[in-house]
């Protein structure tokens, strides 16, 4: 039998107009720790987002999705907090804040494959 490994997840939200609190799900961050696994995975559907959100600078989107890109890889290129532990880099992409990009509360629960469950996650919350 094959060993369960507790993993988290938050979705990953664009809320252009903060005050308004409207977003929509392009993403999704999975921290499994006891695989050493920290991932993101994303999809911009741009007919989606300028249906909802006309205005909204595609390329300045994608640049913050890359840092988080870069924050979950831990190299140097994810700068002070890419070189941080796991764990704590998982908390602070997950952290509140009041930007265009933004995550939804933590959820918690066990896997067998923390990239399979990733790629379900996503399907199943953003596709």
């Amino acid at each position: 039998m094959q060993e369960r490994h507790l993993f988290e997840y938050a979705v990953i939200r664009v809320v252009p107009r903060v005050e308004r609190e409207e977003f929509l799900n392009v993403g999704v961050i999975l921290l499994c720790s006891s695989q050493g696994f920290l991932q993101i995975r994303y999809t911009l559907n741009e007919k989606r987002l300028r249906a909802a959100f006309g205005d909204l600078d595609m390329e300045e989107l994608r640049a913050r999705l890359q840092a988080f890109e870069k924050v979950c890889a831990g190299r140097r290129e994810g700068g002070p907090i890419g070189q941080l532990g796991t764990a704590s880099r998982f908390r602070w992409l997950t952290a509140n804040r009041s930007t265009i990009v933004q995550t939804s509360a933590v959820h918690p629960g066990r896997c067998l494959n923390p990239q399979e469950t990733l790629d379900k996650l996503h399907r199943d919350l953003v596709l």
